[in-house]
């Protein structure tokens, strides 16, 4: 199957076609420019046939035995898994990903394909107590009916399914869009998947648009209950309040600034290890990896000439090359702003222990440190392999640098002593820490989330119950009740 000519089109009631606009989103292959695909990109009309069809399927879908409906997840599962190597050179192509990072989200994307057959099974009803004599108090897990899905260029495989797949297996029906820079990955590749598994018609339907054609219409739409995005702090923030607006339920995973903190009891090996890996992760364009490296003082020296060590054997290049680490960012726009970043960074003050080059969409790992505790960089999200080594005095400081940001979705702790790590854990601002590991995981059943900037709600697990299911409360009266008038 050639992925960028059979999938490349708007999938709407279980019918493959193209959109009505009046211009094309032209899908690239970063790394060399070829032009693997041409959307033209679904209108206004075309998300409300989507939305209407969804929302016509979805009730024979949700009426479906979940045992009956668990197997469509099986069967994609398999799917996923025979065709695993057609689908490694589709996120090579489309997104430049690395070999290793084409693995890692695939692997996370089966793992969330049987959390999902296992989801089918999960909502529970229950029936409560009531004060009132004879009542009897029934609550129930519902679909909340069409879930809206917009996802990420990062890991577009990964984190369209992440939402698609446990929103269907609750009993909804879903329209997926897809970041334009991966729409064939993202969108109609989930879409295949999911109807060669048996899905019925309508259930999944997927449109490639752009706000610049669509405006707000797939968030706005009557239809969906839940709006599940997965993107940048300030476009989350235009969703949330336009779901607010129009009282639907916005699940949000947002961007990042992740600390990885050294603490003078570190392995030192180990913990170069996990930074190196937690910052420059496919190019460092990951929500969770570790912008920032806090190093205390006492072993900073040691901990930055280690760092700096490993930093220049990674291999920048032909993300197609399995020993290539470094692949391109995801489009021009991107890299321009690594490399202006860096720039205005070192002529602010800061040293460049290593200093990137950039060439066309390749930006080789960059090393800053000596920063002003003011510095801009220090606040944001850098989506790029830049990392920034900022040294701290004892525990305190090690806590007021890694909360002094907007953000706080991941970040980790290093420490001879696993309860010290905890400790201070706990006091970092942050929906996920890790202790002796990476900032960048991500599992099925542990909830998944940030605090401030960095989102709304949770997704994962049980997470997902309450992401996309309602609750109703049926209450019966045994007997006859009393009335005052």
């Amino acid at each position: 199957m050639s992925y960028f000519t059979e999938l490349a089109h708007q999938y709407i009631d279980g019918e493959w076609k193209s959109g009505s606009g009046s211009w094309d989103i032209i899908d690239f292959n970063p790394y060399d420019g070829e032009k693997l695909a041409s959307v033209t990109v679904a209108t206004v009309d075309e998300v409300d046939q989507a939305y209407r069809a969804a929302e016509r399927a979805q009730r024979d879908w949700a009426a479906t035995n979940p045992y009956t409906r668990r197997l469509v997840f099986e069967r994609a599962l398999r799917i996923i898994q025979d065709r695993e190597q057609e689908i490694t050179e589709a996120i090579i192509a489309e997104l430049g990903g690395t070999r290793l990072k084409a693995a890692f989200e695939l692997h996370l994307a089966q793992e969330f394909l049987r959390e999902a057959i296992q989801l089918a099974l999960r909502p529970e009803g229950r029936i409560l107590p009531s004060p009132v004599d004879g009542k009897e108090n029934r609550v129930y897990r519902l679909p909340v009916g069409v879930v809206g899905v917009i996802s990420p260029f990062n890991f577009p495989f990964l984190l369209s399914i992440k939402s698609v797949a446990p929103a269907l297996a609750l009993g909804n029906a879903v329209v997926l869009k897809p970041h334009q820079n991966t729409p064939v990955v993202g969108g109609g590749l989930v879409a295949k998947v999911f109807e060669e598994a048996g899905l019925p018609a309508g259930v999944l339907n997927v449109v490639i648009t752009d706000i610049a054609e669509i405006g707000d219409a797939l968030i706005e739409h009557p239809v969906p209950k839940v709006i599940s995005f997965t993107g940048s702090d300030k476009v989350g923030r235009h969703v949330a309040s336009v779901c607010a607006a129009n009282f639907k339920h916005a699940v949000l995973e947002l961007g990042g600034n992740s600390a990885l903190i050294v603490l003078d009891d570190a392995d030192l090996d180990y913990a170069v290890d996990a930074a190196v890996f937690s910052r420059f992760v496919h190019q460092g364009q990951v929500c969770m990896a570790a912008n920032r490296v806090l190093v205390d003082r006492r072993v900073e020296r040691e901990f930055t000439e280690k760092f700096v060590a490993k930093v220049r054997t990674l291999k920048v290049g032909d993300p197609s090359d399995p020993a290539t680490h470094i692949g391109p960012l995801i489009n021009s726009s991107q890299a321009e702003a690594i490399a202006t970043l860096v720039e205005q960074t070192v002529e602010a003050g800061a040293t460049a222990l290593v200093r990137g080059t950039t060439e066309g969409n390749l930006v080789a790992p960059s090393v800053l440190t000596g920063l002003a505790a003011d510095a801009p960089v220090l606040s944001q999200e850098i989506f790029g392999p830049v990392a920034l080594v900022v040294p701290f005095d004892g525990e305190d400081e090690a806590v007021r640098i890694a909360n002094d940001t907007p953000y706080g979705l991941s970040g980790a702790v290093h420490t001879g002593d696993v309860e010290r790590g905890v400790r201070l854990a706990q006091r970092i601002e942050t929906g996920m820490i890790h202790i002796n590991d990476s900032t960048v995981h991500d599992e099925p059943i542990v909830a998944f989330g940030g605090e401030k900037r960095s989102g709304l709600g949770r997704l994962n697990g049980e997470s997902m119950v309450e992401a996309f299911t309602t609750q109703k409360w049926i209450s019966i009266q045994h007997g006859r009740s009393g009335f005052p008038f």
